[in-house]
């Protein structure tokens, strides 16, 4: 069970080992704050997102079925 550790922020035993990834993705809080921390734009952030939302979204039933 997922476990709130902000309003975006969540850390799940199922999803990417518990470690602390945003909400509704598998995108690690970790590996943004290096991007961030290495001048990435958060314009090629917020892409980033986007693109993995698209994603999750486009092949939820595939995920769904593949944590079942």
């Amino acid at each position: 069970m997922a476990k709130a550790i902000g309003r975006f922020i969540v850390v799940d035993p199922r999803v990417c080992h518990g470690q602390p990834t945003f909400r509704g993705t598998r995108i690690l809080v970790a590996d943004v704050l290096d991007q961030v921390a290495t001048g990435m734009a958060r314009e090629a952030i917020a892409e980033s997102v986007r693109l993995a939302r698209e994603v999750l979204l486009n092949h939820r039933e595939e995920l769904a079925a593949a944590a079942r």
